[in-house]
């Protein structure tokens, strides 16, 4: 059974930097598209990010795009999302997710419908 964790979340001033990371056990995730999502209390979740099979594609939400960046290391089973320039509107809990049927184009791997297996979350909270 795939179980997904995700770690690095924290409290970071405005203008600041987080990297997240995404750790995957009970199989490889070579094959498996991933993705980053996030949720505030009282809102649907929002995608962030995605990052194909072989990261191949990646693709960012207008939001993020130029601040986020997104990768994988599939020799260590783990994905990860590099968070620059954050601002109070980023705070969220965020997700990682993977699907091994989904892709990362303009149009698939932006829903949460797209991905089956997801983690837990981490809380980052963009505050002065």
């Amino acid at each position: 059974q795939l179980q997904l964790v995700e770690s690095g979340g924290g409290l970071v001033q405005p203008g600041g930097s987080l990297r997240l990371s995404c750790a995957a056990s009970g199989i490889r995730l070579t094959y498996y598209s991933m993705g980053w999502f996030r949720q505030v209390p009282g809102k649907e979740r929002e995608w962030v990010a995605c990052i194909s099979y072989r990261g191949e594609s990646t693709n960012y939400a207008d939001s993020v795009k130029g601040r986020f960046t997104i990768s994988r290391d599939d020799a260590m089973n783990t994905m990860a999302l590099q968070m620059n320039s954050l601002k109070p509107e980023d705070t969220a809990l965020y997700y990682c997710a993977a699907d091994p049927f989904t892709a990362c184009t303009v149009i698939a791997g932006r829903s949460p419908r797209d991905y089956e297996y997801w983690g837990q979350g981490t809380q980052v909270t963009v505050s002065s």
